[in-house]
């Protein structure tokens, strides 16, 4: 998993209320058991017509956002059922970082496993910087996963919370399997006196 540790990238704002991980990813799309790939169908219901059109009027069918890799969205983002592909979407999309008020918990824990981080902040917050993605390319967000803090573009800086276990991960690019492989040394120690005493294992 690739490490987090800055990010300087595009906004885009996403104002939606309860969007869950069928918009992010429909079912018909969940075939697959491959990580990439699944970025063309990110939120296909919203991105295209049923000719299979792009929507102009969707944000990442905008030129000014299409190399988007913060989302900054409404409240309860990820909601629904609990599949892994819609981390996945994102990530294969470019997005590192999706903001909000709140998110739904297995998403939520589904992100930080895919190298994407979730940023909860205060309304009052999310208003500010929903202002600030609206403007544009031109407008490029910060995010200091060290330092634990947002930054627009105008130079207005928010701070956030993070697990601290989650933020060692992010930072290291320590997925579940990664997390393993520290260990393997404890784990080789292991096996050999395992072996050793019941050889017949």
């Amino acid at each position: 998993m690739e490490k987090f540790e800055k990010l300087s990238g595009i906004a885009a704002p996403l104002p939606l209320v309860n969007i869950d991980t069928d918009m992010i990813i429909p079912k018909q799309f969940l075939k697959t058991i491959k990580r990439s790939g699944l970025g063309v169908n990110l939120f296909d219901e919203m991105r295209y017509d049923r000719e299979g059109n792009e929507n102009p009027d969707f944000v990442l069918n905008k030129p000014a956002y299409r190399e988007a890799q913060i989302l900054v969205a409404g409240d309860n983002f990820g909601c629904g059922s609990s599949r892994e592909h819609a981390p996945w979407a994102l990530a294969d999309f470019g997005i590192k970082a999706v903001i909000s008020t709140s998110f739904a918990d297995i998403f939520f824990n589904n992100c930080f496993k895919n190298g994407i981080l979730p940023i909860v902040m205060p309304q009052e917050v999310v208003d500010v910087l929903m202002k600030d993605a609206e403007k544009g390319a031109n407008a490029r967000m910060e995010i200091d996963l060290e330092a634990q803090t947002v930054t627009t573009s105008d130079g207005e800086t928010f701070s956030f919370e993070v697990d601290p276990f989650k933020k060692h991960c992010l930072l290291n690019g320590l997925d579940d399997i990664g997390l393993t492989m520290e260990k393997v040394g404890a784990i080789d120690t292991f096996e050999a006196k395992a072996s050793a005493a019941r050889p017949w294992v």
